[in-house]
């Protein structure tokens, strides 16, 4: 076992007991769909940061950077949260405590710490709040629910959600307002034939 391995039930399993104890008493309908946003909410960052990207074009060239690099502040959160999953061997709540989950619980060697689908939401809540703040205003409640979701449908622990959150709020945070130094590349695309892709007219 990795010498760094920790035993997350002792952190806040009684916490996850709890929540999937009483997910397992909620209405069937209630659990698909928070199960279905669970696994397929990561859509709606996905559409909000296309929409942020077409609006920015309305804006200055930092902003449009800004919105363009926002897939590649995802993708660059969750490299950094996966590397981190990487060094802990955290087994999934559901394999240590043995309870019945609202899914399936991923099989053993399927790390738990930190979350994924968290840092993911985070970070683009983020960059889309910075770039955005109309559409930050949905993202960040998303990404928020989109975190108790893991733990309510019984595959990640609190803690999980709540580090994998704050690596991809951190993430985006850092690199997002860098993002605009790329202006002066963008001004130079505006004057070219893929103008349309920076600028509304």
């Amino acid at each position: 076992m990795n010498p760094l391995a920790f035993g997350g039930a002792s952190m806040d399993g009684g916490a996850y007991a709890f929540l999937t104890d009483l997910a397992r008493h909620t209405p069937h309908g209630v659990n698909l769909l928070i199960a279905s946003w669970s696994d397929y909410g990561l859509a709606l960052f996905a559409g909000l940061m296309l929409l942020g990207w077409w609006r920015a074009r309305h804006g200055d060239s930092a902003a449009v950077a800004r919105a363009l690099a926002a897939p590649v502040v995802v993708v660059a959160a969750f490299v950094l949260d996966d590397l981190v999953k990487s060094v802990f061997d955290e087994q999934r709540p559901c394999l240590t405590l043995h309870t019945v989950t609202v899914e399936a619980c991923p099989g053993p060697g399927d790390w738990s710490f930190p979350s994924n689908h968290s840092a993911i939401a985070a970070a683009a809540a983020v960059a889309l709040f910075l770039c955005d703040r109309q559409l930050g205003r949905i993202a960040v409640p998303a990404a928020l629910l989109m975190g108790a979701s893991r733990v309510w449908i019984g595959v990640h622990y609190p803690h999980d959600v709540a580090v994998g959150l704050v690596v991809g709020a951190l993430v985006a945070w850092w690199l997002t307002p860098l993002a605009g130094r790329a202006a002066p590349l963008v001004d130079r695309i505006r004057g070219g034939w893929l103008r349309p892709l920076v600028a509304a007219r």
